[in-house]
């Protein structure tokens, strides 16, 4: 079967992953009702294309932190990929470099720093969390400095971890034959089963991650690197100003995939509220339920300058290796070429607020011919 659009991967992916590995990449907190709405929340914004306008010739290229990349579309940070395809970060690594844009691994990886790092070029970011053991912190950091990972990202909206139902029924852990590699040779490599009655992942959080990470440790990460520090996990106004007081290069307007605290809007729903607030001080980028090219114009006419993508990523990884994660990054480029062509827009900065209308916004009266 020919696939055609992102989703398909997903059938593919619970059809080939044991049951446990599936739910854990596919679920999201509680209810799960902020995981459809970060999908169903675009549905509410709709297109005003301009016509007549030559798209002979379409570009999608930016520029992020000062690197070029090929399209604004950009892999999310997400932990255990292993679980999906033998060579997990690896192969995804591969795939971001052949399409031209950037990737992020995360601190939960199975693949470290440096294995990614020997995969070939590209150009990365190191995603992030804060232990209470703030030398792992220093050395994690140190290390991506190192390696040549261009940026910090920050997860600020997990102190605690989500209560994930499915995995907490699943008694997720980490199967035994896999590691969290960028902990090799501490304690910390490993997810055992939980004791309690909770998910594995959840009761790791509990023993290792810093419930009192606060702004004056934004500072402090600025004191131990040169990198840029993005804040991934922002999604109001009033923490945007405060993260562009702190020094923040950019903030990743995020959810956590719909995996944190449920009932909080769709990212896509947040979006305009934190680009306003920034006024223009640093990028803003879009993490969550982005599955069309369409979704990634609508994120970049209420003021992103990118979008970060997951589950599609583990999905096409599951089901196809390297291969599968390359079709996906040149599916979501096709579709938002196409989707720029036929609004009207033949760059990036051609694509503004006038392209789209929401819900939210005021009636536009036509002006008198």
């Amino acid at each position: 079967m020919e696939i055609t659009n992102v989703m398909e991967y997903e059938a593919i992916a619970k059809e080939k992953l044991p049951k446990i590995i599936y739910e854990f990449y596919a679920s999201g907190a509680e209810d799960q009702w902020t995981l459809q709405e970060n999908r169903t929340a675009f549905s509410r914004i709709l297109f005003r294309p301009r016509v007549l306008i030559d798209v002979s010739k379409v570009d999608m290229t930016t520029t992020i932190l000062g690197f070029n990349i090929s399209m604004p579309i950009m892999i999310a940070p997400m932990g255990m990929q292993k679980m999906a395809d033998p060579q997990g970060e690896n192969a995804t690594a591969r795939a971001a470099s052949a399409a031209g844009t950037i990737m992020g691994l995360s601190t939960m990886a199975t693949s470290s720093i440096e294995e990614v790092t020997s995969t070939g070029p590209g150009i990365r970011f190191f995603q992030l969390y804060v232990f209470k053991d703030r030398n792992i912190v220093v050395q994690l950091v140190k290390r991506a400095e190192k390696a040549g990972y261009k940026a910090i990202a920050l997860t600020v909206d997990a102190p605690r971890i989500g209560r994930r139902e499915v995995d907490i029924k699943n008694r997720f852990t980490l199967p035994s034959h896999l590691r969290l590699k960028n902990f090799e040779g501490l304690d910390l490599a490993k997810l055992d089963k939980s004791q309690t009655d909770n998910s594995g992942l959840a009761s790791y959080f509990a023993g290792q991650i810093d419930l009192s990470l606060n702004w004056k440790d934004v500072k402090w990460l600025q004191t131990i690197t040169q990198l840029p520090i993005l804040l991934k996990g922002i999604i109001t106004a009033e923490d945007a100003k405060l993260a562009v007081q702190a020094g923040a290069a950019g903030i990743i307007v995020s959810n956590h995939g719909a995996r944190q605290l449920d009932y909080v809007p769709a990212t896509i729903m947040a979006l305009e509220e934190v680009v306003k607030a920034v006024q223009g001080r640093v990028p803003v980028f879009l993490d969550g339920g982005v599955r069309r090219g369409t979704d990634v114009f609508k994120a970049l006419a209420l003021g992103a300058s990118g979008v970060f993508i997951g589950r599609p990523v583990i999905f096409s990884l599951a089901a196809d290796g390297e291969a599968g994660v390359r079709k996906v990054l040149q599916m979501l480029r096709d579709e938002l070429e196409l989707t720029m062509a036929l609004s009207g827009c033949c760059s990036l900065n051609e694509i503004t607020r006038d392209r789209i209308t929401t819900l939210w916004d005021a009636p536009r009266i036509s002006p008198r011919l």
